[in-house]
């Protein structure tokens, strides 16, 4: 039997009449005149409909009892009010899309590499500026990620974040740990992290999920194409957007079956993970099938190659105005969180597309 799913579409502005059929995303401000309704047959799309919101309760009722209990399902998590993520005190709300700020203490990373290696006191000093310039989270990163970067001990990216998290958290801001280990996560979490941003959605390592769940934190689950070890292995799409999304739907529910709670959770694509140009294209403007999954979404496309690919191989310092097109482009599509490098300019951005602050 083929799989169901609803992607919401026809985005429109505030509804001028309470009786105006549409519908609202994720209890935010954007609402949606129509969905695409998509069936999926052995990998295969068979069906693609784009129903108004005022002719959805019929088409689901017309479908036999199992995809009509899904699609119902699934519509009910697109609606559903997100709760705000807790972040050691600090309470992030969900109801609009929020700044992740990255601030990495590694030599190697691809945009910002060896910026703050050596020195945590002027790096606390870069992460407050931008939690005053609107950042709601601090994402602290000791361990590139980037093709081919090497892996460093548990002591090692330990001693680049254990201290830059003591500082930050002891100056008010909420941060994150973007790890893949079980003993960084660890630490980050008793120097003052809140929240856990893993690229191997806790596949990496065996302990993490086990922290995780001790530790009653939130947590970001990145889809990711290859091995824990190489989450930029080479893959091949049939239906990227819908790969993807069955993935985190998998890892959700077994990280919500481990104990932690859907709404601890959040959902990230992973672009730029083991995906071409095209491929990652197609998870952005889909972005709004993965809130059926009933998590915050994050994107993280902030200067990525993607950027350079199209937009004349700019180098990844140059890629500001492509950062600031996606990160609108997430925020249209309802993204709750935007992993930027470049605070200031997008917190910006947010406000004047949302109107004023």
């Amino acid at each position: 039997m083929a799989r169901i799913y609803l992607r919401p579409t026809g985005f429109v502005g505030p509804p001028a009449a309470p009786d105006a059929r549409v519908d609202r995303l994720a209890g935010s401000a954007l609402h949606f005149a129509a969905y695409e309704l998509i069936a999926v047959t052995d990998g295969q799309r068979t069906r693609q409909d784009l129903v108004p919101v005022a002719a959805l309760d019929d088409v689901i009722a017309a479908l036999p009892d199992a995809q009509a209990m899904a699609a119902a399902k699934m519509r009910y998590r697109l609606l559903a009010a997100r709760a705000p993520i807790e972040i050691r005190g600090a309470t992030v709300a969900m109801d609009a899309p929020q700044v992740m700020a990255i601030l990495n203490m590694t030599p190697d990373s691809f945009s910002d590499g060896g910026r703050h290696i050596d020195d945590a006191g002027a790096a606390a000093a870069s992460g407050m500026a931008m939690v005053a310039a609107g950042a709601a989270i601090i994402d602290v990163g000791g361990e590139s990620t980037r093709p081919g970067a090497e892996t460093i001990s548990d002591a090692d990216e330990i001693a680049r974040t254990a201290p830059l998290i003591e500082r930050l958290a002891s100056a008010g801001a909420a941060i994150s740990i973007d790890t893949r280990k079980a003993a960084v996560m660890e630490a980050a979490l008793a120097a003052g992290a809140g929240l856990v941003n893993d690229v191997a959605s806790l596949l990496y390592d065996d302990r993490a999920l086990e922290v995780v769940v001790t530790a009653g934190c939130p947590v970001a689950l990145m889809h990711f194409p290859g091995t824990p070890q190489d989450p930029h292995g080479n893959a091949r799409y049939g239906d990227t957007l819908i790969e993807v999304y069955d993935w985190l739907e998998a890892r959700v529910a077994a990280v919500e079956a481990a104990g932690v709670p859907r709404e601890r959770i959040i959902v990230d694509p992973g672009i730029g993970f083991g995906k071409a140009p095209h491929e990652n294209m197609a998870l952005i403007d889909g972005l709004a099938l993965f809130h059926g999954l009933g998590c915050p979404v994050l994107l993280g496309a902030s200067r990525k190659r993607l950027i350079g690919a199209l937009a004349g191989e700019a180098p990844a310092d140059r890629r500001l105005g492509g950062s600031i097109a996606l990160a609108l482009k997430g925020a249209a599509l309802g993204a709750q969180m935007l992993r930027v490098h470049d605070a200031f300019e997008t917190v910006q951005a947010l406000r004047v597309w949302r109107g004023g602050a």
